[in-house]
């Protein structure tokens, strides 16, 4: 696997930043990928996954103080495939979450 250092990832909603959460993110590398090769590569896979949560950010209706696992996961597996090569990349997960703030409700637009 890869693990990447911790992201802060913008939590947007209205077109207002009311938080960032900082993730946990390991990728799960298949058993023929080059280990130490993609490990080098660890600020290319973080780079994305910052691009990606500034393009479109991750965030959750429900919950302010985390980020959509599910579009998140597959948005980085998506690039970290094209990083790494076809056949490396076996998953990605999110090991944790930690919101920079508690959040608070944006005021209606």
């Amino acid at each position: 696997y890869v693990e990447l250092q911790p992201v802060g990832l913008p939590i947007v909603v209205n077109r207002e930043l009311v938080n960032y959460v900082f993730v946990y993110v390991r990728i799960n590398l298949t058993s023929t990928a080059n280990v130490a090769r993609l490990r080098e590569k660890e600020p290319f896979f973080r780079d994305a996954l910052v691009k990606a949560g500034h393009r479109t950010p991750f965030t959750l209706a429900s919950d302010l103080g985390a980020v959509d696992v599910k579009k998140l996961t597959a948005t980085l597996a998506r690039d970290a495939g094209a990083i790494a090569g076809p056949g490396q990349i076996l998953s990605v997960v999110v090991t944790q979450q930690a919101p920079r703030r508690r959040p608070r409700v944006p005021r209606p637009a």
